[in-house]
């Protein structure tokens, strides 16, 4: 009798291992990356980090949420130094190749035009959500490290102190200047905010090659820079 119980005992154990196993992998399995659409049909991974839902790749869409296109420039250099309120988007360095990796630098007002250039039920993050996710990564002079794609195939070298422990994989796209120049590309990842700083400029935030901080920062309105479209409605400026 003692033997048989102890038979029984040695099937349970087995089958509740069995069982453990099984959900272990169940929950594995259910535990897929989110991604989001934009207009373009351009399908984007997801991150979550604390309570915000980020994208985990620079924006590539030449269309706003409506379907409007979101205008270019006749050449990738044309200058529009003499436009007061442009709304253009461009390929990162001006090659359309570059599009795939690091996505598109867009103008000020594109990112703050009402027809929204994120998808639906995604907007360009205000000032302060850039500061909830700093803030909730341990401060500006060390988010950069844990937001920045490691290694050196697509940053410079030394890429300092990159672990994108977070999965934000963040991309140096560089920035178009208004006179049409291309600059900085794998040493610098510039992201809008859809905060003003005055009628001229606005808020973004810097990543570099060669530091583990982020800055918090104003340039004008006319510069290209990337964007990172965070989940939910806009919520102030």
């Amino acid at each position: 009798m003692k033997k048989t119980n102890r038979i029984w005992i040695s099937v349970l154990t087995v089958l509740g291992f069995v069982l453990i196993l099984s959900n272990s992998c169940k929950k594995s399995s259910d535990d897929t990356t989110l991604s989001v659409t934009d207009k373009d049909g351009n399908v984007y991974k997801t991150v979550t980090i604390g309570t915000q839902v980020w994208m985990a790749e620079n924006l590539k869409t030449t269309k706003y949420v409506n379907g409007d296109l979101i205008g270019t420039t006749p050449v990738p250099t044309t200058s529009i130094s003499a436009e007061s309120t442009p709304k253009y988007q461009w390929p990162s360095s001006g090659n359309e190749n570059d599009v795939a990796t690091y996505g598109r630098l867009y103008t000020w007002y594109a990112v703050t035009d009402t027809r929204n250039i994120c998808p639906d039920g995604w907007h360009v993050p205000v000032n302060v959500e850039f500061t909830t996710l700093m803030t909730y990564l341990g401060g500006d002079t060390i988010a950069g490290s844990k937001l920045k794609e490691t290694g050196t195939t697509h940053w410079a070298s030394p890429n300092t102190r990159a672990t994108n422990v977070t999965g934000f994989t963040a991309l140096p796209g560089g920035y178009r200047g208004y006179e049409g120049t291309y600059n900085f590309m794998s040493y610098t990842g510039y992201f809008w905010t859809a905060t003003e700083y005055d009628p001229n400029n606005g808020w973004f935030r810097g990543l570099y090659y060669n530091g583990a901080y982020d800055h918090n920062l104003s340039n004008s309105k006319q510069a290209g820079f990337s964007v990172r479209c965070i989940k939910g409605p806009l919520v102030g400026k």
